[in-house]
């Protein structure tokens, strides 16, 4: 299957910038990389790529390398900055909750390209950009009880996904966003409702991810809605 890597990495004169749950001095505008939801639903794009969701402004967890990414570490990690509810707890946009001491803001967004570019999204809300942790989440409604499906997910660094609960994807260590870096195995998306969640950790590095659904031949799933309520 074919494969895209993220854009080039950022200039090596930041890698040598303290880390630590920096923040951008001054806000920019989220265009091009999302826009505010504006309609009750949207669909996946032709390639399956879904562009709806919540996103938690990000924690900080700072990490100088992305190098100690093994599965005990981000568990752990995801474990310490676990969102109240539990995995299929559904956020309101503009709903702030308090996580490690942090107060942090739910925005519903469309991402304006395949991949959900969270270094700008942080950097426009003028948050952290290095050393953080992010949440994402998306509300799936499908007309059809679909079987054969398996999530495919790529992020920047390493990320965990859980489908309706049920952890569905992993990826560790040091890696750029490449899309359909992990596979699931089959999983069910049922008639009705579906809550995928996914939590994203970097250190250093251009954050960010992208999911899509496909079936057992690998061709993507797109009669789908996405919702964020």
């Amino acid at each position: 299957m074919k494969r895209i890597s993220c854009a080039a990495a950022f200039a090596a004169s930041l890698l040598l910038a303290p880390l630590c749950a920096r923040a951008a001095s001054v806000s920019t505008p989220l265009s091009p990389y999302f826009a505010p939801v504006a309609t009750p639903s949207a669909s996946p794009d032709q390639d399956g790529f879904l562009h709806r969701w919540l996103v938690l402004e990000p924690i900080a967890k700072p990490n100088r390398s992305n190098q100690g990414f093994t599965s005990a570490y981000v568990r752990d990690a995801f474990a310490k900055a676990a969102l109240p509810g539990g995995a299929t707890a559904i956020p309101r946009d503009g709903q702030t909750m308090r996580i490690g001491g942090q107060s942090l803001q739910w925005h519903a967004l469309d991402a304006g390209l395949f991949d959900a570019k969270l270094f700008y999204l942080a950097q426009g809300l003028g948050k952290p950009t290095y050393g953080v942790i992010f949440w994402a989440t998306t509300i799936i409604e499908s007309d059809r009880e679909i079987a054969d499906a398996h999530l495919a997910v790529g992020s920047n660094s390493a990320s965990m996904w859980w489908l309706n609960g049920a952890e569905t994807a992993a990826l560790f260590g040091d890696r750029r966003m490449v899309m359909d870096d992990a596979v699931s195995p089959r999983v069910t998306l049922h008639k009705g409702r579906n809550i995928l969640r996914g939590a994203i950790i970097n250190g250093p590095g251009l954050s960010d991810f992208c999911a899509r659904f496909v079936d057992d031949a690998g061709r993507p799933i797109t009669d789908l809605r996405i919702t964020t309520r």
